[in-house]
């Protein structure tokens, strides 16, 4: 059975407390403002071209893609070989898709799903970033510990950086540099995107297995998803200046820059934190989702989040719960 496009809900915003002394935060209305069904199966890594308002989500099959217009899916959009990222390309109407088994990228058209070119990366590729300093697309490949450096104008691959690690979610600052989450080593790694080569490393203190990623162009900082936490790191000196409590089984992160905030969803707890950063780090509210919600969409222009999510079935030991037919959908969280 799929689940109905439903409409507005009432206010789910849940309001943390805010430090002692400090004033209270100023109220953002984020609530769920629908739910957007899809064919069955995993998910991984989205993101959203606010131009020809279609989500994009990589899956273990193929790409699946949403009309936001009219929330028509269209499931296996490009074939794919175990899909994790699937990025839409600022200033065209292009995606590129990460296969993790087939250690390749397709770059396609997002609106009729032809493929352009199959451009080889490293290993296991993962997440992908668009730098717009260079307007080039980075590809985090884990299983190598480098990233695939791919011009999508011409779809050619320009570098293959090394870096280290179990490479996971990467975030630019628009000025040339590249922070990158390297899950085993708990540090970000920082990447001169114009030389194409790792100028440093930025440690976190406390961080278990960093994932998502998210740059902050006011505040200058960086904040990064941990196993137990998010970490908040100045992008300019590396220092660590808060460790903050949000909800357990984070996976993504995302930047909303017009209300200068960071979100972060929890997949075990079910909820999204806000997370203001100026003038102190401190999570604002906390929206719940869904138990599974763990990656994250976001549409720069209205502000809406977008979180894959299903039903998961009783898993046995030491295996990955799977979703319950019928039960995917992608939350829609508006402010």
């Amino acid at each position: 059975m799929r689940l109905p496009l439903i409409g507005l809900w009432p206010l789910l915003g849940l309001w943390a407390a805010a430090i002692t002394g400090a004033p209270p935060p100023a109220q953002a209305a984020y609530h769920l403002a629908a739910q957007l069904p899809a064919g069955d199966g995993g998910w991984d890594i989205v993101s959203v071209d606010p131009v020809d308002q279609r989500l994009y989500i990589g899956r273990p099959d193929g790409v699946t893609a949403i009309d936001l217009r009219t929330g028509k899916a269209t499931d296996r959009l490009v074939p794919g070989q175990r899909v994790h990222a699937a990025l839409a390309i600022p200033g065209t109407h292009e995606v590129i898709s990460t296969n993790g088994d087939s250690n390749n990228a397709l770059l396609f058209d997002g609106r009729t799903g032809r493929v352009r070119a199959t451009i080889p990366t490293g290993t296991k590729p993962d997440a992908a970033a668009w730098d717009p300093a260079t307007r080039t697309v980075w590809i985090m490949d884990p299983g190598s510990g480098d990233a695939t450096v791919v011009d999508p104008a011409t779809a050619k691959v320009l570098a293959t950086v090394p870096i280290g690690g179990s490479l996971e979610f990467a975030a630019a600052d628009g000025r040339g540099r590249l922070y990158v989450n390297v899950e085993d080593k708990n540090e970000v790694a920082v990447i001169d995107t114009k030389v194409r080569k790792l100028v440093a490393r930025f440690p976190l203190q406390g961080c278990d297995g960093p994932t998502g990623i998210a740059y902050d162009p006011v505040s200058r900082e960086l904040v990064s998803a941990c196993g137990n936490g998010v970490a908040v790191v100045s992008a300019t000196t590396g220092r660590q200046v808060a460790k903050l409590t949000i909800g357990k089984g984070a996976d993504g992160a995302a930047y909303d820059a017009k209300r200068h905030l960071v979100l972060v969803p929890a997949g075990r707890d079910g909820n999204l934190s806000i997370i203001r950063l100026s003038p102190t780090p401190m999570v604002i509210a906390q929206i719940p989702t869904a138990v599974s919600a763990r990656t994250i969409g976001l549409d720069p222009v209205t502000g809406r989040a977008y979180l894959p999510a299903a039903t998961l079935a009783p898993a046995p030991m030491g295996e990955r719960p799977k979703p319950v037919p019928g039960t995917f959908r992608v939350l829609v969280i508006a402010p």
